[in-house]
């Protein structure tokens, strides 16, 4: 009895996950035969839910309006999900702890025992990293005004802020109006947040970071979306060097074309980076960061060869390591025969 009610409320769950699912991919998701399924479909009508049979090829399942659902249905791995992204949620967005803390004490608290004991076995540490450190923090209420617009489609209005913060005043030289732009996506990227819209006026793709980001009341007008691929994104986000947080924050900054194509780079680069392709197998990265030592060691994570390295400072360091390298391997060399004959 168990399983069976384990597989009706995953049943019921994968019903709500779609508008419709073929009865044979329902069946294959939950691992039992057509007849079973029928069975458990029956199931949960006599529980009253509605569950409409759909005609065609192979026939199907969807579930009907009108029934009254349950608040929360989860199964195993939703819960689990959703107990982990609670406890991971991104360091760089302020606001939301003890709402974060709230839902997961709430989700614990409705779970079963069974399902609470298994989240329970996932208690998570988070530790920022090094480039998390360095992300600015963004203010939930502006992702929430720039997720609405992107919801309901409609122009942003915004002004941007500079670097140190500020909303230049009227007049000022670096003043710029205030923004209204076509906004697409939300994206996240190395611990740090990005609004990707279209400028409608010059019909142009802008990347803007969320925590320079003023909103402006009331909301412009509906537009009709535009769609953008995963590899648009990757362009206008990661290879762009326009997108207001380039590697020349940082105390030191050094590029080099690596033999590797732009978008294995652009993959593993941090915030803060650039990476422009120079042909279909090579790229050009730029990245900051506190030393020189620290940014040659980035270049020595990709394990391709190097070119055209920049400037002077960065080439000192590669060099340095590579005799430290060098000297390391020299004194294993020479302890290796002596440990041997000490065997």
């Amino acid at each position: 009895m168990p399983d069976t009610s384990a597989r009706i409320l995953r049943l019921l769950s994968l019903l709500e996950a779609r508008v419709a699912w073929p009865g044979a991919e329902l069946a294959n998701r939950l691992e039992v035969s057509a007849r079973t399924l029928r069975r458990d479909i029956d199931t949960l009508r006599e529980l009253g839910y509605p569950v409409d049979a759909l005609k065609g090829p192979g026939g199907g399942y969807r579930l009907g309006a009108g029934g009254k659902l349950p608040p929360l249905v989860l199964d195993d791995d939703q819960a689990i999900a959703i107990a982990l992204a609670l406890q991971t949620a991104p360091a760089t967005v302020t606001g939301i702890d003890d709402a974060v803390a709230r839902a997961f004490t709430t989700l614990r608290q409705v779970m079963p025992a069974r399902l609470r004991a298994a989240t329970e076995s996932f208690d998570v540490t988070v530790l920022r990293n090094y480039w998390e450190f360095a992300a600015p923090p963004v203010d939930v209420t502006i992702l929430q005004a720039v997720g609405s617009a992107i919801r309901t489609t409609r122009v942003l209005r915004f002004d941007y802020r500079t670097h140190d913060g500020r909303i230049p005043a009227p007049g000022a030289p670096d003043f710029h109006p205030p923004r209204e732009v076509e906004p697409h996506h939300l994206v996240v990227w190395a611990g740090r947040w990005y609004l990707v819209a279209r400028e409608h006026h010059h019909d142009a793709w802008h990347t803007y970071r969320i925590d320079r980001i003023a909103p402006r009341t009331p909301a412009g007008a509906v537009f009709r979306p535009r769609p953008l691929t995963q590899e648009d994104l990757t362009r206008l986000v990661v290879q762009n060097p326009q997108r207001g947080d380039t590697a020349g924050q940082w105390q030191c900054v050094g590029s080099a074309t690596i033999e590797l194509p732009a978008h294995l780079v652009a993959r593993w680069a941090p915030g803060g980076s650039h990476v422009e392709p120079v042909d279909s197998h090579r790229c050009r990265f730029t990245i900051g960061g506190w030393s020189w030592a620290g940014i040659a060691g980035l270049f020595v994570t990709f394990d391709a060869d190097l070119s055209d390295v920049r400037p002077a400072e960065l080439r000192d360091a590669m060099a340095r390591i590579t005799s430290r390298l060098h000297r390391a391997q020299q004194v294993a060399e020479a302890d290796g025969p002596r440990s041997s004959s000490n065997a």
